[in-house]
């Protein structure tokens, strides 16, 4: 049946290749322009079958309001993916997505009115860790939770409040990411429009590596955008995601207006040698700024308010951007939906998708063990 699917799928796609002709943003960049010299495996996982099947897909790959991806393969070969609210989707193919409801309820620790923001998930020794934010829009002090599970699906055992605001000393503290370098050292980077910054945290990802909040706080990293006592800038970072290529880290962030007005939100990415910086976008200017960053994907005539992504690589190691967008042709936008693109590297190892817009025709994905 998945060898017919296959098949057909083809077929339909040589048809519409063939027949159709492309859009101005797509022919703007073409994929042959483009190097990919894979050496990072961070985001594989080794699951034993015995060949690859290309799986085609047209966005969005999941119709239902999901904001602020995070994304975990476990060992079984599935995928698990997690947005505001707790959600949590599973897939064996990265395009067809099953709900299987909230990994945790919403906790009683923060401000009045707020909600789980943009959870994010890693594998840290031998468990799930879910770092979560807690907000309303207008909070005055949102903070991070977090709460670890065995297996991707849960159940999660909500650890209650890891920080808020005012402890930590950075504003607007939400948007948390966690990172797993090669030597095993863990790095929290978090920060929403008041600054990005980045702190180490214990083996198991549970605990400040300084010891307490108050150390924590003294010894903080200032990555990008404006330091925390500047002004709420739009037009600086919020939704930080860390992946390591070759000899770089690269640190991809979203910027403008999320949700309203003109949805200007896009992606953006600026590289470093140091997991703590500095970064540089492809003009050679520090993310510790506004308005800088290699462009990664922006808004087109079908999806607007594009971001808050997550990377994930198949097993051909082909790195993907999972992302939310609003679609732009609906009469009304109340649903930030599920979005996946391939990534492409240029030349100087610089990443963006082909055109620097979301993909709206059918087309191959990725190549993937699909798990039995």
């Amino acid at each position: 049946m998945k060898k017919t699917r296959i098949l057909v799928a083809l077929t339909c796609f040589s048809l519409l290749v063939s027949c159709r002709q492309p859009s101005s943003s797509e022919t703007r960049i073409s994929e042959s322009e483009f190097v990919s010299e894979i050496s990072d495996d961070s985001l594989v996982s080794s699951v034993p079958h015995q060949e690859l099947t290309t799986v085609f897909f047209q966005n969005p790959i999941y119709n239902n309001d999901f904001p602020d991806p995070s994304i975990v393969r476990h060992t079984d070969g599935y995928f698990y993916t997690y947005a505001t609210g707790a959600r949590v989707i599973k897939s064996a193919n990265l395009v067809d997505w099953e709900p299987l409801g909230n990994a945790i309820s919403r906790p009683t620790w923060g401000s009045s009115g707020a909600n789980i923001w943009a959870p994010d998930v890693q594998y840290i020794k031998g468990q799930y860790v879910m770092y979560y934010s807690l907000s309303r829009w207008d909070d005055p002090n949102p903070g991070i939770g977090i709460a670890t599970a065995t297996h991707p699906a849960g159940p999660w055992e909500d650890h209650g409040k890891f920080f808020l605001s005012e402890e930590i000393g950075v504003n607007n503290s939400i948007d948390p990411m966690v990172y797993v370098d090669e030597d095993e050292r863990v790095y929290m980077f978090w920060g929403s429009f008041r600054g990005i910054y980045a702190l180490e945290l214990t083996a198991d990802g549970l605990n400040f590596k300084d010891g307490t909040v108050e150390e924590a706080a003294a010894n903080k990293v200032h990555v990008a955008g404006f330091e925390t006592n500047r002004n709420f800038d739009i037009s600086t970072f919020e939704g930080v995601y860390i992946v390591k290529k070759d000899n770089y880290y690269y640190m991809f962030l979203s910027t403008g207006t999320c949700c309203s007005g003109d949805y200007t939100y896009n992606v953006v990415v600026g590289r470093s040698e140091s997991i703590v910086g500095e970064y540089v976008d492809s003009y050679n200017r520090s993310m510790k700024n506004a308005n800088v960053g290699h462009s990664v994907v922006h808004q087109n005539d079908f999806f607007v308010g594009v971001g808050h992504n997550s990377i994930v690589k198949d097993d051909a190691g082909t790195y993907w951007i999972l992302y939310h967008g609003f679609d732009a042709t609906a009469e009304t936008r109340n649903a930030r939906k599920l979005l996946i693109d391939k990534l492409l590297w240029d030349e100087q190892n610089w990443p963006s998708t082909l055109g620097n817009v979301p993909s709206n025709n059918y087309r191959p994905g990725p190549e993937l063990y699909l798990p039995e």
